[in-house]
């Protein structure tokens, strides 16, 4: 059994059918497998199994309203996460702003998630597979 490849991103606080725009998105675009986390024990638990490509995180987690920049700042003072490129999805500049300050990478609005700019964003992390 050949090795799988494809790209791997934790999607992280999203509502329901947030992450399923973005899930959608994500694996037309570069194929990618995506997995979805609730809150951040449950980022905790699946980053110890998994290497991550990306990690996307909500401005706010739906299931336990813990801010993403949280989330972000702990990440990136992990001697395990910090390496890991993240992204937070917000519409609001100064919330990118602050995740930016966090050691976060530029992320979109769920505004753009379909825009060019947001695949081109994406594919950073993410190169798209030949179709």
């Amino acid at each position: 059994m050949e090795p799988d490849t494809r790209p791997r991103v934790l999607d992280v606080g999203q509502c329901t059918p947030d992450h399923a725009n973005i899930a959608r998105l994500l694996k037309q675009e570069f194929d990618a497998v995506v997995d979805r986390a609730k809150t951040t024990e449950q980022v905790t638990y699946m980053t110890g199994f998994y290497d991550y490509d990306l990690v996307l995180v909500n401005r706010i987690l739906d299931a336990d309203g813990v801010p993403g920049l949280t989330l972000i700042e702990l990440m990136k003072s992990s001697d395990e996460l910090r390496t890991v490129p993240v992204m937070l999805v917000s519409n609001f500049a100064d919330a990118q702003a602050q995740a930016v300050q966090a050691g976060a990478i530029r992320g979109f609005g769920k505004d753009a998630l379909g825009d060019p700019a947001t695949i081109d964003l994406l594919a950073i992390h993410l190169k798209p597979q030949p179709t």
